[in-house]
C-alpha cells in the first residue's frame, strides 16, 4: 500500500476491504504502541475467520494493552477478566440472580457477552473456570439456567499468559490449547524501538488505549470476513498446508501432532492472510508464515524432547525444512485466475 493511501493514517475506511481494515488498525494501534505489527496482524486474521488468540509473553510488554487497543480501535464491544484461582465459570459466563421482592430468578450475563473478551492471565484462573471459557469460544454460546444464549458477532476470545511463574498457575492443558487458532510470542523490544517507545510517552505521559479511536466499524468486519472467506486457494497450496500438519504428527519428537481442527483453523488463516494483502488467492508463503503461529501450541513434545529444551518452535522449523514447497507464485495466480480447483466454504 502506497504511503499516501489515506487509509495509512488510521482514518475510518467505509469499504470493508479486509486490507483496509488491517492497515487502519495497524495504524491506529501503532499510535501508542510500537513494533507489534506482527502481533495486529493475527489479531486481525482471527477476528476475520472467527478464531482466538493467545499472547504470551514476560510481565510489561504490553499484551493487555494491545488487546485494549485493538478492541476499541476495531469499535466493538468489550470486556476484560482477570484471571485468578478464585473465579467461578458463573462469573465469566453468567447466572441467575433470584430476586426476593419479585419471587423471580434475574438473568445476569457475563463478561463473555461481549464482542471482545480480554481473558488476563488465563492460566491464573483453574481448570473448571478455563473449560467454561473455552467452551464458549467452541459453541458460540452458553447455558445459563436451562436457557442456550448465542455470543455477540463477531466473537473473539484474546488471552494472555506469563510464561515465567509457576506458583499459583495451572498450564492449559493441548485440548484447551486447541482451542485458540493462534499463540503469539510477544518479546522485548530492541534497543532503538524501546527508545523510540521512551521518547513517545516522554511526550504524552498518559498515552494509552483511550488515545486510540474508532477505525472501522462492525459491518465493515462482517463484510471482510465474507471477503476472507471468498479468496481461492490452489490445490496445491492446500496440499502442502495438509502436508505441514501431517509432519508435525509423524516428527520423531512430537507425542501428539496438530489435529484435523488445526488444518481447518490454517486454512481460514490463510485465506485471511492473503486478503490483508489485497490477493484473492493464496500463495505457499501464507501456509509458512502462519506454521508457527497456528501449530507450535498445539504439539505435544515426547518426555525425551522434554527432557532435551526442545521446543516446539524448533520442531516447526524442522517440518518447514522437510516439507517441499509446491510451484511457482505465477503458476498458483494462473490457476486461481482459472477459477479451478476454489476452496469449499467453511
Amino acid at each position: 500500500m502506497s504511503e499516501n493511501d489515506p487509509r495509512a493514517d488510521g482514518s475510518r475506511t467505509e469499504t470493508g476491504e479486509p486490507d483496509a481494515i488491517y492497515d487502519t488498525l495497524r495504524a491506529e494501534i501503532g499510535r501508542v504502541l510500537i513494533g507489534n505489527d506482527d502481533a495486529v496482524e493475527l489479531l486481525t486474521i482471527a477476528l476475520l475467520t472467527r478464531g482466538h488468540l493467545l499472547l504470551e509473553g514476560v510481565p510489561g510488554v504490553a499484551k493487555t494493552t494491545l488487546a485494549n487497543l485493538f478492541a476499541r480501535a476495531s469499535g466493538l464491544d468489550s470486556n476484560r477478566v482477570q484471571m485468578t484461582p478464585d473465579i467461578l465459570p458463573a462469573d465469566i459466563t453468567g447466572t441467575e440472580i433470584y430476586r426476593e421482592n419479585g419471587e423471580t430468578f434475574e438473568l445476569q450475563r457475563g463478561p463473555v457477552f461481549a464482542n471482545v473478551v480480554v481473558a488476563d492471565e488465563i492460566n491464573r484462573a483453574t481448570p473448571k473456570t478455563q473449560s467454561a471459557l473455552l467452551e464458549a469460544m467452541q459453541e458460540r454460546h452458553v447455558t445459563i439456567g436451562g436457557e442456550t444464549l448465542a455470543l455477540p458477532r463477531p466473537f473473539i476470545v484474546i488471552a494472555t499468559q506469563n510464561p515465567i511463574e509457576m506458583e499459583g498457575v495451572f498450564e492449559l492443558p493441548e485440548a484447551q490449547r486447541d482451542r485458540f487458532q493462534f499463540k503469539h510470542r510477544i518479546t522485548l523490544p530492541d534497543e532503538d524501538a524501546e527508545l523510540d517507545l521512551v521518547d513517545r510517552f516522554d511526550d504524552e505521559p498518559m498515552l494509552g488505549p483511550t488515545a486510540v479511536e474508532q477505525v472501522v466499524d462492525r459491518e465493515e468486519i462482517l463484510t471482510a470476513r465474507e471477503r476472507a472467506d471468498g479468496v481461492h486457494v490452489a490445490r496445491p497450496v492446500k496440499r502442502y498446508l495438509v502436508d505441514l500438519v501431517g509432519a508435525t504428527r509423524a516428527h520423531p519428537d512430537v507425542a501428539h501432532g496438530a489435529s484435523p481442527r488445526a488444518t481447518l483453523a490454517y486454512l481460514n488463516g490463510v485465506k485471511a492472510r492473503a486478503a490483508i494483502r489485497g490477493r484473492e488467492y493464496a500463495i505457499p508463503d501464507d501456509v509458512k508464515a502462519l506454521a508457527e503461529s497456528i501449530l507450535a501450541h498445539r504439539l505435544v513434545l515426547t518426555t525425551d524432547a522434554g527432557l532435551s529444551d526442545l521446543a516446539a518452535d524448533d520442531v516447526v522449523a524442522d517440518v518447514i525444512e522437510s516439507v517441499d514447497v509446491p510451484g511457482t507464485e505465477a503458476a498458483i495466480e494462473q490457476e486461481a485466475a482459472s477459477g479451478d480447483g476454489t476452496s469449499p466454504a467453511e
